[in-house]
């Protein structure tokens, strides 16, 4: 016997669905299951899903930029 332990987001349906290992996809699984609202930190209540942070990474201008640590390297 293994326990999991995960936090999952309700479905717009209302439904659970819950991550299982490989090697158990196609077994039966006795589930036993403890609900308990989990408070999310400040900021990350939004991050969800592909493409939840764009707009909020940058990159510096000169980040191709040969770096001076390593000139002595590139001749």
């Amino acid at each position: 016997m293994s326990t999991i332990t995960a936090i999952i987001e309700p479905s717009a349906d209302g439904t659970l669905h819950l991550p299982v290992p490989a090697a158990w996809q196609k077994m039966s699984i006795r589930v036993k299951a403890e609900l308990e609202p989990v408070a999310q930190p400040a900021g990350q209540a939004g991050l969800k899903g592909f493409g939840c942070l764009r707009g909020k990474i940058s990159m510096a201008a000169d980040f191709n930029a040969p770096l001076e640590d390593f000139r002595d390297y590139a001749e």
